[in-house]
């Protein structure tokens, strides 16, 4: 397995699709590490089993188990209104017909509830169609095309958000991106404390995620990635440097993708997941997150995205074995920052792989799949 993901990701640093990788998979203890290539494009930094990457949305498996953690201490119950705490989101409206203009609204049908926001389904959120006029509102507030730093704070972010129409009415349609947002602002305001400081407390340290956080400090710098985007050509240009974007906390933390990690944090993450909470969650909330909660017509909808499969909480849940690697129970995501990783409990394995460089649509990029060949 080593020799194949080695050259797996050679080759790709070798053609130039990315400077450095670094891959792991664990079947029990059994655990496999390789780190190719560069952390710059450059050459000059080599990348390690220590590197620290920016994770993107492999932030949102990590965000709804911390969020899981209130649930399970009966702070939350999944049927909770989300307004008892995000009062800013008390009377949401809904567009009358998804492809309608944003003033032509209806009010809610009923309030959106803690588990619309695990499972992906508030109302808010990006669609396949991204056209459409309740989408490209959305999308001027979530901004992915800008660094998250320059987001708005959080008491802003959601007070612009409550003017922005739902696409659908809770519950109805799985949508992408904004439900992850919401549960870190939701475990903040229910708790008292900053985003950071909660996952600090709820995962990072009781899991030893030692390297995982929204900001990177001087003395961890040295083993932080460069971060690229490809052109149509192919060519990398560079987006963000060790002591650029996550120099220091950003006003908008999010739950969505704000963190950065290494391999072995994620592996202890995902270990966790497989030890069925392994005392910080309960095994009904792992059995949560690691389970399908679409129905055939909301997968339907979201190929785009979702390829065929299902949704648990925070992360993708293979139903369907379209593809070599898709084993029904495999749970995970990927990055647009360049990563993935996914716990297959039929197998007790892990699979983790970090890149630099950035995907080019919502759907995972030929390395991604290539490195899922490889482990399946």
């Amino acid at each position: 397995m080593s020799s194949t993901l080695y050259e797996t990701l050679r080759r790709r640093v070798d053609d130039g699709t990315v400077p450095g990788a670094v891959a792991l998979v664990a079947r029990g203890d059994d655990v496999g590490v390789v780190a190719v290539g560069s952390a710059d494009a450059a050459g000059h930094v080599p990348v390690t089993r220590e590197s620290i990457f920016r994770i993107a949305s492999l932030t949102k498996p990590v965000m709804a188990a911390g969020l899981l953690t209130l649930v399970d201490e009966g702070r939350l119950a999944l049927d909770d209104p989300i307004a008892e705490w995000l009062p800013e989101l008390a009377k949401p409206l809904a567009v009358r017909t998804a492809a309608g203009p944003v003033d032509d609204v209806v009010p809610a049908v009923r309030a959106i509830t803690v588990e619309d926001l695990l499972s992906s389904r508030p109302g808010w959120g990006i669609a396949p169609d991204f056209s459409l006029p309740a989408v490209r509102a959305l999308l001027t507030l979530q901004d992915h095309s800008r660094p998250m730093r320059t987001w708005p704070a959080p008491d802003a972010f959601l007070a612009r958000l409550a003017e922005v129409p739902l696409l659908h009415q809770p519950g109805q349609a799985w949508l992408y991106g904004t439900a992850s947002a919401l549960q870190g602002l939701l475990a903040a305001r229910v708790t008292g404390r900053t985003l950071p400081e909660f996952l600090a407390e709820r995962v990072f340290t009781p899991l030893g995620m030692k390297d995982t956080a929204f900001e990177v400090p001087a003395a961890k710098r040295d083993r932080f990635t460069w971060a690229y985007a490809p052109g149509p050509d192919g060519t990398l240009t560079l987006t963000d440097t060790p002591d650029g974007d996550f120099r220091d906390l950003p006003r908008f933390c999010s739950g969505g993708g704000g963190l950065v990690s290494t391999a072995d944090d994620w592996l202890a993450f995902a270990r966790m997941l497989l030890a069925q909470g392994a005392g910080l969650l309960s095994p009904t909330s792992v059995s949560r997150m690691t389970n399908n909660h679409l129905t055939a017509a909301q997968r339907a909808d979201v190929t785009l995205f979702l390829e065929g499969q299902g949704w648990g909480y925070g992360g993708q849940v293979d139903v369907e074995p379209i593809d070599p690697w898709n084993v029904p129970g495999r749970y995970g995501w990927f990055g647009g920052t360049g990563t993935t990783a996914h716990v297959i409990p039929a197998t007790d394995t892990v699979t983790i792989l970090l890149t630099q460089v950035a995907t080019t649509g919502p759907t995972a990029n030929t390395l991604m799949r290539d490195f899922w060949r490889a482990c399946a």
